[in-house]
C-alpha cells in the first residue's frame, strides 16, 4: 500500500509556466493534456517496492501516480513521504528513496553532496508545472499586489527598498480594513514551495518572525480560508472555495496577472515554476526497470491527466519527450 498524507484533489483550470528550470518553451503551450502526448505501455517483469521522499507540494499527485502504476505492476509496492522538498537529497544521499520529488531546483550544495556519495551530479526530470499563488481570505476585496508589496509583507530584509507592510491600509484598502493588521501564514524551511518563495518574492531576503511557518501547503490555505485579515502563499493547486488567489504585478508599472497558464506563459504574471524528480542515474546508463518505468509513466498521457486533474499544470509533448530522454 501507498502511505501518503493526502491534500484534497482540487480541479481547477489555472496553470502554468513558460521558461523553467530546463524546458525551453516555443510558442506551443497547453493548459490542457497535450492529446500528442503517447499513452503508457506497460512492459514484463515490473516488480519490487517503489520509495520516494520530498516535496509537500506533490504529495497528491504522488499518491494517485502511485495508486495508477500499482494497478498496471500488481506485484509493486509503494510508499512516499512529503515532508518538504529540502527532504529528497538526503533520502537520495541515504539511499532510502529512488526518487526524490522536488518543487524547486536543488542547491549546489545539495548537488555536491550527492556528488561526493555517488561520483556523479543526479538527474532532474521536470513533471509538471505550478503557479505559485498568494492567497487571501475569499472575503478580502483587496485588487492585487505588486511583487515589492509581497516582499514587504513577507520579508524583514525588504531587498525591494520599500518600507514594512504590516496593515491592509498600506495596501491602499480603506474603510474596516484600512486598520486591520495582516496575518501572515508560510511554508517551513525544509518546503521547496519556501525555498522558491524566497528567492523569486523575497529576492533572496529573510522572513519577518512574525510569518506562522505551516508544515504543509494546505495548512497554509486553511489558515487563510479561516482567517478574514490573513495573507499567505502556497501553489495553486491548494485553492478552495475559502480563498482567493489574487493577481500579481512584477512592479507598479505593469498589469496586474492573474494566476493563470496564459499570463505565466507570456511572462506576465511573476511566480511561475516547475515541479520535478531528481534520480541518482549512472551516467551513460539507463535507470532501474522500476523506477524507469514509473517516471515515465508519470510523462505519458495518462500520468499528465493526473497532473490536471489535481490541478496543476501538464507537459507538452515534446516537452516529455525531452525528459523521458534523461533516463534512457
Amino acid at each position: 500500500m501507498s502511505m501518503i498524507v493526502r491534500k484534497p484533489s482540487i480541479l481547477l483550470t489555472c496553470c502554468l509556466v513558460a521558461v523553467l528550470g530546463s524546458i525551453l518553451w516555443t510558442s506551443t503551450a497547453f493548459a490542457e493534456v497535450d492529446p500528442a502526448l503517447k499513452p503508457y505501455k506497460q512492459v514484463p517483469g515490473i516488480s519490487g517496492n517503489l520509495v520516494g521522499k520530498g516535496s509537500d507540494t506533490l504529495n497528491n499527485m504522488m499518491d494517485m501516480w502511485l495508486a495508477e502504476f500499482r494497478k498496471i505492476y500488481p506485484n509493486v509496492q509503494t510508499s512516499y513521504t512529503g515532508e518538504g522538498s529540502s527532504t529528497a537529497p538526503t533520502a537520495l544521499i541515504e539511499g532510502v528513496a529512488q526518487v526524490g520529488p522536488m518543487s524547486r531546483a536543488m542547491k549546489d550544495s545539495e548537488l555536491d553532496a550527492i556528488e561526493k556519495k555517488y561520483g556523479f551530479k543526479p538527474t532532474r526530470i521536470n513533471v509538471a508545472l505550478d503557479c505559485l499563488a498568494v492567497f487571501v481570505n475569499k472575503d478580502n476585496p483587496i485588487k492585487g499586489m505588486t511583487i515589492p508589496q509581497v516582499d514587504c509583507v513577507f520579508s524583514s530584509t525588504r531587498k525591494s527598498g520599500f518600507g514594512d507592510i504590516t496593515t491592509w491600509g498600506k495596501l491602499h484598502m480603506t474603510g474596516d480594513w484600512k486598520n486591520k493588521p495582516l496575518d501572515i501564514y508560510g511554508r517551513n524551511s525544509v518546503s521547496g514551495t519556501y525555498g522558491y518563495f524566497k528567492k523569486v518574492a523575497l529576492l533572496k531576503g529573510d522572513f519577518k518572525d512574525t510569518v506562522k511557518e505551516m508544515p504543509g501547503s494546505a495548512a497554509v490555505v486553511q489558515a487563510v480560508g479561516a482567517n478574514l485579515g490573513a495573507i499567505g502563499y502556497s501553489g495553486i493547486g491548494f485553492k478552495t472555495a475559502d480563498v482567493r488567489a489574487i493577481p500579481l504585478a512584477k512592479t507598479h508599472k505593469d498589469k496586474l496577472a492573474e494566476p493563470t497558464f496564459e499570463n505565466a506563459l507570456s511572462g506576465s504574471y511573476p511566480l511561475g515554476r516547475a515541479l520535478m524528480f531528481y534520480v541518482v542515474k549512472k551516467p551513460n546508463e539507463p535507470l532501474p526497470p522500476l523506477v524507469r518505468e514509473f517516471i515515465k509513466f508519470v510523462l505519458s498521457k495518462e500520468g499528465q491527466e493526473i497532473v490536471e486533474k489535481d490541478g496543476f499544470g501538464p507537459m507538452p509533448a515534446k516537452a516529455t519527450a525531452k525528459e523521458t530522454a534523461k533516463i534512457e
